[in-house]
């Protein structure tokens, strides 16, 4: 029987799924390790968030994804580590070896050294996250429309969004929805509709990475739903009854954190070089330098092109999932 080149592949979003796909007819074996069971359509978390959608309704079991490809298995672990020279992949209780290996983990909230500040501001990357925030959320009104104090209650209804990337403008525009509209008839001792909703942005405008049009046309649209948008305002301090924002302080119950992400723990198990973000440099082919045999794709991977870093967003992981998967077929050990 011959022996095929085994290719681990560490996380089932969109680039490790695609780039698992991709090999479903290669001659090879591919393992594939996440630390949950399903994959997940992040770009819709938001409205799980915030009540518009179920959790089944974004997620699907990664074995039912790769169920029918033969070549394929699937492990449930959390990786701990890499030994790039021995070519082993760590987890709590077992460790597989590889011939080729793909890091496709998944990035962190960037807090920008104020890590305590995630008990009060969660950020939304998990179901469970999300969950967790459409709970907050509606409880919030449930504990304003039983509140007797103006202040208590207005704080309880005042929601704020730090960060105004295309997610933080989408949860944004989701949470004004919802309290200006869907829940507008549902209480008898408070309005929802007076709720305050703020998008917090500590540079000169939102959608930074958009062109300013679109910038200025989504910010209009926020405005017509009710969101209050502030620009040039930095987060100072969050605690558990607020947060302040260029000086003022502001009461308020529910704190979305949308400011940022930073790279997983790969760039630490490999010792590779890392930018700003914390996510490592790859080159042209998705590789390490001095690891061939080691790709890294999707959002913790840092991909220059033509002098600027391309961006974390879903059609991007896709490409630089394909990009891995074509630089693995043309491997002289995995040639087709």
């Amino acid at each position: 029987m011959a022996i095929v080149p085994h290719v681990v592949i560490v996380g089932a979003g969109f680039a490790g799924l695609h780039a698992a796909r991709g090999l479903r007819n290669a001659p090879v074996r591919v393992t594939v390790i996440d630390r949950t069971n399903h994959y997940l359509f992040q770009p819709l978390l938001y409205q799980v968030a915030t009540a518009s959608l179920s959790p089944a309704d974004i997620s699907a079991p990664i074995r039912g994804v790769l169920g029918k490809q033969h070549n394929t298995e699937v492990i449930l672990a959390e990786v701990t580590g890499v030994d790039a020279q021995g070519q082993r992949v760590f987890m709590h209780d077992l460790s597989i070896p590889y011939d080729y290996l793909v890091l496709a983990t998944e990035v962190r909230h960037n807090y920008f050294g104020r890590d305590e500040w995630e008990q009060f501001a969660p950020g939304l990357k998990t179901l469970q996250d999300a969950t967790a925030i459409r709970h907050k959320i509606l409880l919030s009104f449930e504990a304003a429309e039983q509140e007797k104090d103006p202040e208590k209650r207005q704080a309880l209804l005042t929601f704020v969004v730090v960060g105004a990337g295309p997610a933080g403008v989408e949860m944004t525009g989701a949470v004004a929805e919802l309290a200006h509209k869907a829940l507008v008839s549902d209480f008898r001792h408070i309005d929802p509709a007076l709720a305050r909703v703020l998008l917090v942005e500590a540079g000169p405008r939102i959608l930074q990475t958009f062109p300013e049009t679109l910038a200025k046309k989504a910010s209009a649209a926020l405005t017509q739903l009710g969101v209050e948008v502030r620009t040039n305002a930095a987060v100072e301090a969050v605690d558990e009854h607020g947060v302040v924002i260029a000086g003022e302080y502001l009461a308020a119950r529910t704190i979305v954190w949308m400011a940022g992400v930073r790279g997983s723990s790969a760039g630490k198990w490999l010792g590779a070089d890392l930018d700003s973000a914390g996510r490592v440099k790859v080159l042209g082919d998705l590789s390490i330098a001095g690891h061939l045999n080691i790709f890294v794709i999707g959002d913790d991977a840092s991909v220059m092109h033509k002098g600027k870093p391309l961006p974390g967003l879903a059609p991007v992981s896709a490409l630089r999932g394909l990009s891995s998967r074509t630089a693995l077929h043309k491997s002289n050990a995995i040639m087709i």
